[in-house]
């Protein structure tokens, strides 16, 4: 049995792990990969590496760090979560059933595609999903933001902020009437086409443009500096489901110490209800669960 299973191997789950193996702790980290979202990096004509503030050199470190260490990782998905008799029972994709006396979860969120051509050729060459991360690039740029919900507008908020242009394709306003919709509305760079499907993604080396289709069926084309799918963000929270307890968003609800509404379960980063999209957040949240869970564990040490 282990003192603590780490499930996720992001920037929250990669610092989690290192924090315990240096407490001395009998720990594994389970994931499919290592370095999770920051193995994709946004690239644009217009943008060299050294004007982006990344915390991708932390997060590279703590995973050259485990994965000079075998025995404290095992590179495959996590089905289920359940705990009995005070310790945790961890069943992985491919059957095998590992046990543990504390658990953190740290597998982060996934993001809501359009599924059309092009989506995927262009993803992370002027098309990405995280305006939170990447707006401060696109200064006097113009810029499109796909998507009609609560993210989509904070996106759009944020962006218009720096950018000349700002389009919103939407496929209803109803978050129109909101005080964030009404904002962007008013604001004189922001652009609202709402009824629109978006059918094609189309560039070059990067995304350069947008094939519309709107309510009438008639196809446009839309040239942009930048396009941002801010459909939604869907927590990776399913082998915890009637576990433990969830947001309205399916979110882990977690108190100030990454602790869970389950004794022995912490969780950090994105996949908690105090999620921020930014790998330093998730290094902090990581490192303070795995602390967490450290002081769980030491009167059973």
């Amino acid at each position: 049995m282990y003192d603590l299973i780490i499930i996720g191997g992001g920037p929250a789950g990669l610092t989690a792990a290192i924090y315990a193996i240096r407490k001395r702790l009998n720990v594994l980290l389970l994931s499919k990969d290592l370095g999770g979202k920051t193995n994709y990096r946004l690239a644009l004509p217009w943008i060299e590496d050294y004007q982006v503030i990344k915390g991708l050199e932390i997060v590279n470190k703590f995973r050259t760090e485990l994965e000079y260490l075998d025995f404290a990782r095992h590179i495959e998905a996590v089905e289920k979560v359940e705990k009995s008799n005070g310790h945790f029972a961890i069943t992985t994709k491919g059957g095998a059933v590992l046990e543990s006396k504390a658990v953190i979860v740290a597998t982060g969120t996934r993001q809501v595609r359009m599924d059309v051509p092009g989506e995927k050729e262009y993803t992370m060459k002027g098309l990405c999903y995280s305006a939170l991360s990447y707006a401060p690039l696109f200064i006097d740029k113009s810029v499109v933001v796909i998507g009609e919900e609560e993210l989509a507008l904070r996106s759009a908020g944020e962006l218009s902020m720096v950018a000349k242009e700002v389009t919103m394709v939407c496929a209803n306003d109803k978050m129109m009437e909101t005080p964030l919709g009404k904002k962007l509305q008013a604001a004189g760079n922001v652009k609202i086409m709402k009824d629109c499907e978006i059918v094609e993604v189309q560039g070059d080396d990067f995304a350069r443009k947008l094939i519309l289709k709107d309510a009438s069926g008639n196809l446009k084309e839309y040239q942009a500096d930048g396009m941002f799918v801010e459909k939604a963000l869907t927590p990776n929270t399913k082998m915890v489901e009637g576990l433990v307890e969830l947001d309205e968003q399916g979110r882990i609800i977690i108190d100030c110490g990454c602790r869970t509404s389950v004794p022995g379960l912490f969780a950090a980063g994105d996949v908690t209800n105090n999620y921020a999209e930014q790998v330093l957040i998730a290094v902090g949240e990581g490192a303070k669960a795995s602390l967490s869970a450290y002081d769980y564990l030491l009167p059973q040490l």
